[in-house]
Protein backbone atom coordinates (compact mmCIF):
# COMPACT_ATOMS: atom_id res chain seq x y z
CA UNK A 1 0.00 0.00 0.00
CA UNK A 2 1.31 3.43 -0.97
CA UNK A 3 -0.08 6.36 0.98
CA UNK A 4 -0.18 9.70 -0.82
CA UNK A 5 -0.27 12.50 1.74
CA UNK A 6 -1.60 15.83 0.47
CA UNK A 7 -0.76 18.77 2.69
CA UNK A 8 -3.76 21.09 2.94
CA UNK A 9 -3.67 24.64 4.22
CA UNK A 10 -5.69 27.82 4.06
CA UNK A 11 -5.50 29.53 0.65
CA UNK A 12 -4.08 26.38 -0.97
CA UNK A 13 -4.34 26.48 -4.77
CA UNK A 14 -6.88 23.68 -5.20
CA UNK A 15 -6.64 23.57 -9.01
CA UNK A 16 -2.92 22.74 -8.84
CA UNK A 17 -3.62 19.29 -7.43
CA UNK A 18 -6.93 18.66 -9.21
CA UNK A 19 -5.65 16.40 -12.00
CA UNK A 20 -3.54 14.40 -9.58
CA UNK A 21 -6.20 13.83 -6.93
CA UNK A 22 -8.81 12.89 -9.53
CA UNK A 23 -6.64 10.12 -10.98
CA UNK A 24 -5.18 8.83 -7.72
CA UNK A 25 -8.56 8.68 -6.02
CA UNK A 26 -10.74 7.38 -8.86
CA UNK A 27 -8.13 4.91 -10.22
CA UNK A 28 -10.20 5.01 -13.40
CA UNK A 29 -7.24 4.58 -15.78
CA UNK A 30 -4.93 2.50 -13.57
CA UNK A 31 -3.16 -0.49 -15.04
CA UNK A 32 -4.65 -3.80 -13.91
CA UNK A 33 -1.67 -4.68 -11.75
CA UNK A 34 -1.18 -1.19 -10.26
CA UNK A 35 -0.18 -0.90 -6.63
CA UNK A 36 -2.78 -0.03 -4.00
CA UNK A 37 -3.04 3.71 -3.42
CA UNK A 38 -4.55 5.51 -0.44
CA UNK A 39 -4.92 9.30 -0.61
CA UNK A 40 -5.00 11.19 2.69
CA UNK A 41 -5.23 14.90 3.35
CA UNK A 42 -3.00 16.07 6.17
CA UNK A 43 -2.64 19.35 8.03
CA UNK A 44 -1.43 20.87 11.28
CA UNK A 45 -4.71 19.92 12.95
CA UNK A 46 -8.04 18.46 11.96
CA UNK A 47 -9.63 21.88 11.86
CA UNK A 48 -11.22 22.65 8.45
CA UNK A 49 -9.17 24.67 5.99
CA UNK A 50 -10.44 26.86 3.18
CA UNK A 51 -8.86 26.57 -0.27
CA UNK A 52 -8.22 29.49 -2.61
CA UNK A 53 -11.26 28.37 -4.58
CA UNK A 54 -13.44 28.45 -1.46
CA UNK A 55 -13.63 24.71 -0.83
CA UNK A 56 -13.80 23.63 2.80
CA UNK A 57 -11.55 20.65 3.49
CA UNK A 58 -11.52 18.65 6.71
CA UNK A 59 -8.09 16.97 6.95
CA UNK A 60 -7.99 13.19 7.35
CA UNK A 61 -4.82 13.27 9.44
CA UNK A 62 -2.47 15.56 11.31
CA UNK A 63 1.22 15.77 10.49
CA UNK A 64 2.10 13.50 13.42
CA UNK A 65 0.35 10.66 11.59
CA UNK A 66 2.53 10.95 8.47
CA UNK A 67 4.87 8.06 7.75
CA UNK A 68 7.88 9.29 5.82
CA UNK A 69 9.25 6.23 4.07
CA UNK A 70 10.35 5.05 0.64
CA UNK A 71 6.93 3.73 -0.35
CA UNK A 72 4.91 6.86 0.38
CA UNK A 73 4.35 10.22 -1.31
CA UNK A 74 4.03 13.80 -0.04
CA UNK A 75 2.35 16.43 -2.23
CA UNK A 76 2.75 20.11 -1.38
CA UNK A 77 0.31 22.43 -3.21
CA UNK A 78 0.83 26.12 -3.74
CA UNK A 79 -0.48 28.71 -1.29
CA UNK A 80 0.26 32.33 -0.39
CA UNK A 81 0.98 31.25 3.20
CA UNK A 82 4.11 29.17 2.72
CA UNK A 83 6.20 31.91 4.33
CA UNK A 84 4.42 31.42 7.66
CA UNK A 85 6.43 29.60 10.33
CA UNK A 86 3.56 27.26 11.14
CA UNK A 87 4.43 25.30 7.99
CA UNK A 88 7.96 24.49 9.17
CA UNK A 89 6.97 21.03 10.51
CA UNK A 90 5.75 19.75 7.13
CA UNK A 91 8.94 21.02 5.50
CA UNK A 92 10.91 18.99 8.01
CA UNK A 93 8.82 15.99 7.05
CA UNK A 94 9.52 16.69 3.37
CA UNK A 95 13.25 16.41 4.17
CA UNK A 96 12.58 13.09 5.90
CA UNK A 97 10.74 11.81 2.82
CA UNK A 98 13.59 12.72 0.51
CA UNK A 99 16.19 11.16 2.82
CA UNK A 100 14.13 7.96 3.10
CA UNK A 101 13.59 7.70 -0.66
CA UNK A 102 9.93 8.72 -0.61
CA UNK A 103 8.55 10.96 -3.34
CA UNK A 104 7.98 14.68 -2.69
CA UNK A 105 6.05 16.75 -5.25
CA UNK A 106 5.87 20.52 -4.80
CA UNK A 107 4.15 23.07 -7.01
CA UNK A 108 4.16 26.87 -7.23
CA UNK A 109 4.52 28.47 -3.78
CA UNK A 110 5.64 25.18 -2.26
CA UNK A 111 8.79 25.33 -4.40
CA UNK A 112 9.63 28.61 -2.67
CA UNK A 113 9.32 26.89 0.70
CA UNK A 114 11.66 24.10 -0.41
CA UNK A 115 14.14 26.63 -1.81
CA UNK A 116 14.15 28.49 1.50
CA UNK A 117 15.37 25.40 3.36
CA UNK A 118 18.04 24.51 0.81
CA UNK A 119 16.41 21.47 -0.77
CA UNK A 120 16.69 22.91 -4.29
CA UNK A 121 20.31 24.00 -4.04
CA UNK A 122 21.70 20.80 -5.56
CA UNK A 123 18.75 19.22 -7.40
CA UNK A 124 17.27 19.85 -10.83
CA UNK A 125 14.04 21.79 -10.33
CA UNK A 126 11.64 24.35 -11.69
CA UNK A 127 9.27 27.01 -10.38
CA UNK A 128 7.34 30.03 -11.69
CA UNK A 129 9.97 31.24 -14.12
CA UNK A 130 13.66 32.04 -14.09
CA UNK A 131 14.47 34.51 -11.33
CA UNK A 132 11.30 33.78 -9.35
CA UNK A 133 13.08 31.83 -6.62
CA UNK A 134 15.89 34.40 -6.41
CA UNK A 135 13.25 37.07 -5.84
CA UNK A 136 11.63 35.33 -2.87
CA UNK A 137 14.52 33.27 -1.46
CA UNK A 138 17.58 35.32 -0.44
CA UNK A 139 19.51 32.15 0.50
CA UNK A 140 18.64 30.24 -2.70
CA UNK A 141 21.76 28.77 -4.34
CA UNK A 142 20.21 26.50 -6.95
CA UNK A 143 20.22 28.76 -10.02
CA UNK A 144 22.54 26.43 -11.94
CA UNK A 145 20.07 23.56 -11.45
CA UNK A 146 16.99 25.48 -12.55
CA UNK A 147 15.20 24.10 -15.64
CA UNK A 148 12.62 26.22 -17.42
CA UNK A 149 9.89 23.60 -17.85
CA UNK A 150 6.35 23.22 -16.40
CA UNK A 151 7.49 20.30 -14.22
CA UNK A 152 10.80 18.58 -13.49
CA UNK A 153 11.77 15.36 -11.72
CA UNK A 154 15.16 14.73 -10.17
CA UNK A 155 15.13 11.34 -8.49
CA UNK A 156 12.41 11.38 -5.85
CA UNK A 157 11.76 15.14 -6.04
CA UNK A 158 9.21 16.67 -8.42
CA UNK A 159 8.78 20.42 -8.74
CA UNK A 160 6.30 22.32 -10.88
CA UNK A 161 5.32 25.83 -11.89
CA UNK A 162 1.85 27.18 -11.15
CA UNK A 163 0.94 26.28 -14.74
CA UNK A 164 2.45 22.79 -14.47
CA UNK A 165 -0.33 20.87 -12.72
CA UNK A 166 -0.89 18.49 -15.64
CA UNK A 167 2.83 17.90 -16.14
CA UNK A 168 3.37 17.32 -12.42
CA UNK A 169 0.57 14.77 -12.41
CA UNK A 170 2.11 12.99 -15.37
CA UNK A 171 5.45 12.72 -13.55
CA UNK A 172 3.78 11.40 -10.38
CA UNK A 173 1.77 8.79 -12.28
CA UNK A 174 4.88 7.76 -14.19
CA UNK A 175 7.00 7.54 -11.04
CA UNK A 176 4.42 5.33 -9.31
CA UNK A 177 3.94 3.26 -12.51
CA UNK A 178 0.15 3.41 -12.18
CA UNK A 179 -0.74 3.64 -15.89
CA UNK A 180 0.25 1.51 -18.84
CA UNK A 181 2.74 3.61 -20.82
CA UNK A 182 0.37 4.03 -23.79
CA UNK A 183 -2.47 5.05 -21.50
CA UNK A 184 -0.36 7.71 -19.83
CA UNK A 185 0.85 9.05 -23.17
CA UNK A 186 -2.69 9.41 -24.54
CA UNK A 187 -4.02 10.72 -21.21
CA UNK A 188 -1.48 13.52 -21.26
CA UNK A 189 -2.05 14.27 -24.94
CA UNK A 190 -5.82 14.42 -24.50
CA UNK A 191 -5.82 16.72 -21.49
CA UNK A 192 -3.12 18.99 -22.95
CA UNK A 193 -4.61 19.32 -26.45
CA UNK A 194 -8.30 18.39 -26.23
CA UNK A 195 -7.88 16.11 -29.24
CA UNK A 196 -10.79 13.63 -29.12
CA UNK A 197 -8.72 11.05 -31.00
CA UNK A 198 -6.37 10.92 -28.04
CA UNK A 199 -9.28 10.18 -25.70
CA UNK A 200 -10.38 7.30 -27.91
CA UNK A 201 -6.81 5.97 -28.06
CA UNK A 202 -6.57 6.21 -24.28
CA UNK A 203 -9.76 4.20 -23.79
CA UNK A 204 -8.61 1.59 -26.28
CA UNK A 205 -5.28 1.27 -24.43
CA UNK A 206 -7.19 0.18 -21.33
CA UNK A 207 -8.33 -2.96 -23.13
CA UNK A 208 -4.79 -4.19 -23.78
Amino acid sequence: MTTVYVYVMNTMADWEIGYCLAELHSKRFFRKDAREISVKTVSLSKEPVKSMGGLTIVPDLTIKDVQANKGNVLILPGSDRWSESENSPILGIAKQFLEAGGLVAAICGATVALANIGILDDKKHTSNGAGFLNMFCPEYKGTDHYIDKPAVRDGNLITAAATGALDMTRLILEYLDLFVADTLEHWYAYFSTGNADEFLAMMQSLQK
